[in-house]
């Protein structure tokens, strides 16, 4: 069985971002020669996600929309969290509904998604770099 592993760094200019990762996932398939396997997409970060829907603007829009009507940022002092100093709070909650990782089946050497899926990185705390681990395994 084979293995890979490769970081990707993403730092998005905004507090909260959607960003199609799908290519750079892709990228790394063909990298590792792996033709049958299982890919992991994980953020490495408590305040960023990696999710699989749709590339359509207007489902990013009602995601930022849903997701700030579920943990909205301000008022800031309305988290416990932010008590530290920090003001990220609202950032935990939306990755913790976002979600940290996906897994997709390698099959003939490609990603095997099912009709319009694509990989994106969620950044709910932006303005600084941040990771995304890439992990294969097969054959």
């Amino acid at each position: 069985m084979k293995s890979y592993r490769k970081e990707l760094w993403f730092e998005a200019p905004t507090r909260r971002a959607f960003l199609n990762i799908t290519p750079q996932v892709r990228e790394c398939v063909a990298e590792s020669g792996i033709r049958e396997g299982l890919c992991l997409v994980n953020a490495m970060h408590i305040t960023a996600s990696v999710f699989i829907n749709d590339d359509e603007s207007g489902l990013h829009a009602d995601y930022e929309k849903w997701l700030e009507k579920l943990a909205p940022h301000a008022p800031t002092s309305q988290y416990q969290h932010n008590l530290t100093g920090e003001d990220n709070a609202d950032a935990h909650l939306k990755r913790q509904v976002m979600g940290r990782e996906v897994v997709v089946a390698i099959t003939q050497g490609k990603l095997d998604f099912g009709p319009w899926e694509q990989i994106f990185y969620g950044e709910f705390d932006g303005r600084r770099r941040k990771r995304v681990l890439v992990k294969l395994i097969g054959e």
